[in-house]
């Protein structure tokens, strides 16, 4: 069976945050108290469609934070930039379109996974008014610097996401084999914590960003007894369309519950950026014609 990998670091980024989304904020924002969350990328492109391609690698999620000790829901925009560039002028135009779809707080937030050692910061805010009390308003964001960060410090942290973005910081002076070895080790001891998606995308992560050989890699994985549910995105879609089928209410072992199933998870999967739309209606065309036949 044919690996089907993402196809950008924006694919895997945005898959990483989507599986680790709790972990993520309390890593990079640990004095923030949040509540519960969920995601509006699907709204947000519906209604501004032509900036759809310039978001592929972004998330947006509506999440409830503690602001003056009560929860507030706030509309977060995440953007991921695998180069150094100014996008101060763009965050706050999505900061606006953001804020007209939802009329509330919007929290922004670019990180970087760039390789290059940085001299000078980029811009955290964008010029975006005037008025004669207040002079120049300002719009300010949250940076986050990947390659800032240290393979060995960030590895030693018990947050499974650490453990994976250590693979894209600064790795000078840790082995390689040893950063692998503690992602699958730990992956191992959570493994019956873990969803399907999470395991999928833990292979995923490693098999794209990994520094050594093949070889050494199934080594690895032998060693610590690390054999994951699923390796490849067919298998996630079809166990993970067993799971939707019976969500559904469907009878388990039923054809076309599985098939309803498989359907769901190939538009999740387009939706968080793991697929394109080629490839998603590449898979969702046989699908349709078997549950057609299945309803005549």
């Amino acid at each position: 069976m044919k690996r089907i990998n993402p196809k950008s670091h924006d694919s895997l980024f945005k898959w990483l945050i989507t599986s680790f989304t709790r972990e993520f904020f309390a890593h990079y924002f640990p004095e923030i108290t949040l509540g519960q969350y969920s995601f509006i990328d699907k709204e947000f492109l519906s209604k501004y469609e032509a900036l759809k391609e310039s978001l592929k690698g972004d998330l947006f999620l509506l999440m409830e934070v503690e602001i003056d000790n009560h929860f507030q829901e706030v509309a977060i925009q995440i953007e991921h930039q695998s180069e150094k560039e100014d996008v101060s002028e763009r965050l706050f135009e999505y900061l606006c379109y953001v804020w007209l779809l939802k009329k509330k707080l919007v929290w922004s937030i670019v990180i970087y996974t760039d390789e290059a050692v940085w001299r000078k910061p980029v811009p955290d805010q964008f010029c975006y008014g005037f008025s004669r009390q207040y002079q120049k308003q300002y719009f300010h964001f949250d940076v986050i610097k990947v390659k800032a960060e240290q393979s060995g410090e960030l590895i030693k942290k018990h947050s499974l996401l650490c453990k994976l973005l250590a693979l894209k910081a600064n790795d000078e002076g840790t082995d390689p084999e040893q950063l692998i070895y503690a992602i699958y080790q730990a992956t191992a001891l959570l493994k019956e914590q873990l969803t399907a998606d999470q395991l999928l995308l833990i292979e995923q992560w490693v098999d794209f960003y990994k520094k050594v050989p093949a070889p050494i890699l199934k080594k690895i994985k032998q060693e610590v007894n690390m054999e994951l549910v699923e390796t490849t995105i067919s298998e996630h879609i079809y166990n993970q369309g067993k799971v939707e089928g019976k969500a559904e209410g469907k009878a388990e072992g039923k054809a076309e519950g599985l098939l309803e199933g498989q359907l769901a998870t190939l538009e999740t999967l387009h939706r968080q950026g793991i697929l394109s739309k080629a490839q998603r209606n590449a898979m969702v065309a046989p699908l349709r014609q078997q549950l057609k036949k299945l309803r005549r």
